[in-house]
């Protein structure tokens, strides 16, 4: 299966810019009632996510040192923690991805973000399959 069937292209995705304040960031996830979003760069490139709680242990941190006006999303990203995958991805390595997470962001070749696909999405692939096929093969 292509993953472009899947995917949720960028345009549709809420996102941050590393170089977004604090505030904003805060506020554009509660405003989506997300509890994780994707940060990427200004040329578009993945830099990772951020959660709730990285906002949250930041200002704990940093209760005397400012206001989340002064500090940017670079400073509290978490660049290891949801890594991206090409758009070669098999359908196997996508689902044991979000196993551990919930959404799994998608980068090209010049590892510019170009969407997301949903823990969601993946599951409903995998319940459709064992639909119509009555059991599916999954390596790994």
């Amino acid at each position: 299966m292509n993953l472009f069937y899947l995917l949720k292209p960028k345009a549709t995705v809420t996102y941050l810019y590393k170089t977004d304040t604090i505030r904003h960031g805060l506020e554009k996830m509660r405003s989506n009632g997300f509890t994780e979003i994707p940060v990427i760069d200004d040329n578009g490139e993945y830099i990772g996510s951020v959660k709730e709680g990285d906002f949250l242990w930041h200002m704990l941190d940093n209760k005397n040192n400012g206001t989340a006006e002064q500090y940017c999303v670079i400073d509290i990203v978490d660049e290891e923690r949801n890594r991206p995958v090409k758009t070669d991805v098999t359908m196997n390595d996508l689902l044991l991805k979000v196993m551990d997470q919930n959404f799994v962001p998608v980068i090209d070749d010049r590892n510019v973000f170009i969407g997301i696909i949903t823990r969601r999405d993946i599951i409903k692939y995998f319940y459709n399959k064992v639909k119509t096929e009555g059991s599916v093969t999954i390596e790994g």
